[in-house]
């Protein structure tokens, strides 16, 4: 193989990210890669760049034996596993920044790389500008990673920073981040979850192995989370960020989730503010490790696609060595979480879900409580989703088995103190 490989490529897409790429290429004449053709949509759009580089028509692309590499970066997630699927079977690699493409059909994707030998990277389609899907590839041995916790969706946290740090409403913040381009005009992808959850479901197979099944990852978005929780997140020292969680039990299964959770004030995840984006990582020798970087925008995906196509030049592929040469891990929700839930009625609340409630408030201004919670009971129902219920966990959140919770509350009442209220 050369060390060196030209790279001619053919580009799907030339909104942000593409033209993004289109600068940053035009910038790196060292990389030894040139755009032959780019396809796009709408061919009477005006754009930055020679007219004669666009087509409307994907076969050119995929056809013309000249070009080596696929850049895919549109929006349409079943058009581009098309032109992905299609791509492979000419024999070219593959660079991608679809998240929900790659998320909906990773087990295919898989099947079709080891069935043609090609390479497919996708470090733009989570975090951004921050190196994460490589560094889970490459430095962290399965057995010995503990946990991963990320801030993943720039948008949220943007929204979430401006109700902490300015007071503004859910309402406001989320306005401002569309009008910064930070969140879509339909921005329920983001602040619902579906963008964090595409994320975590590839780079769980990156750090565990584990393949998740539809559904299998409990996920939610912010949309619920009002003025009031963030006041409470304040008393109790903490900020609400939506963390994607990944943590290694005590059995050697994983628990894994989506969902908002208070973070204390030290903690490097509340470190990461508006739309960037942070990872951390824990292993047994490391002890813990943080990715801090621009998580969306132009010139920070453009430079991780350019990462991707710099190492097509020395033929680079994930090895997906936790799948494939490992046993891989499970997910398992046989644990126990500790959360706040905020709600307008108790009605809405399932109550004889919970192991206890420890502590709950009511007023004119806000309604919440904290309890104890099997994870598969959150799983099978979904009273926490409606009616503007919002769920969030509580810092370290996990609890893998009720008896240290009991003796506690033993300890407490022995001690002459009320263990708070508690229902079975």
């Amino acid at each position: 193989m050369e060390t060196h490989k030209k790279l001619v490529l053919g580009i799907f897409g030339f909104g942000v990210v593409g033209e993004g790429l289109y600068k940053v290429l035009n910038q790196t004449p060292s990389l030894n890669a040139s755009i032959k053709k780019v396809g796009i949509k709408n061919s009477s759009k005006k754009r930055n760049a020679p007219t004669e580089l666009f087509t409307a028509n994907k076969e050119i692309l995929l056809n013309d034996p000249e070009i080596n590499v696929i850049v895919e970066l549109i929006d349409d997630a079943d058009a581009a596993f098309e032109i992905v699927k299609t791509a492979f079977l000419n024999g070219k690699s593959v660079v991608s920044a679809n998240k929900k493409m790659i998320a909906e059909h990773l087990p295919e994707l898989l099947e079709l790389q080891q069935q043609t030998g090609t390479s497919f990277l996708y470090e733009a389609a989570c975090c951004a500008s921050i190196p994460v899907i490589r560094n889970l590839e490459e430095y962290y041995d399965n057995d010995l990673l503990h946990s991963i916790n990320a801030v993943v969706n720039g948008s949220t946290n943007y929204i979430l920073t401006k109700m902490f740090e300015e007071k503004l409403s859910f309402k406001n913040a989320l306005i401002q981040a569309q009008q910064l381009g930070f969140a879509e005009s339909n921005p329920a992808l983001d602040v619902e979850g579906y963008d964090a959850l595409n994320k975590w479901t590839f780079l769980l197979t990156h750090a565990y192995g584990i393949l998740p099944k539809k559904g299998e990852i409990s996920f939610t978005g912010i949309q619920s989370i009002t003025s009031e929780d963030a006041l409470q997140a304040a008393k109790k020292d903490c900020v609400i960020k939506l963390v994607a969680y990944a943590k290694k039990l005590n059995n050697g299964k994983v628990a894994a989730f989506v969902l908002p959770q208070f973070v204390k004030k030290e903690d490097q995840l509340a470190f990461i503010k508006n739309e960037y984006n942070g990872v951390v990582i824990e292993s047994s020798f490391a002890d813990k490790q943080f990715f801090y970087g621009k998580g969306a925008g132009s010139l920070p995906t453009a430079s991780a696609v350019l990462s991707d196509i710099s190492a097509l030049r020395y033929g680079y592929k994930y090895e997906y060595k936790k799948l494939y040469h490992h046993q891989p891990n499970e997910l398992t929700n046989d644990f126990y979480v500790k959360t706040y839930i905020g709600f307008t009625d108790w009605s809405h609340i399932r109550k004889d879900d919970f192991e206890s409630i420890e502590e709950w408030h009511s007023n004119e201004q806000i309604n919440y409580l904290v309890g104890i919670i099997h994870f598969k009971k959150l799983q099978e129902s979904d009273w926490w989703k409606k009616n503007n219920v919002s769920l969030i966990l509580t810092a370290d959140p996990i609890i893998e088995s009720l008896d240290i919770v009991k003796l506690k509350k033993r300890s407490l009442v022995l001690a002459g103190f009320s263990g708070g209220h508690g229902l079975s």
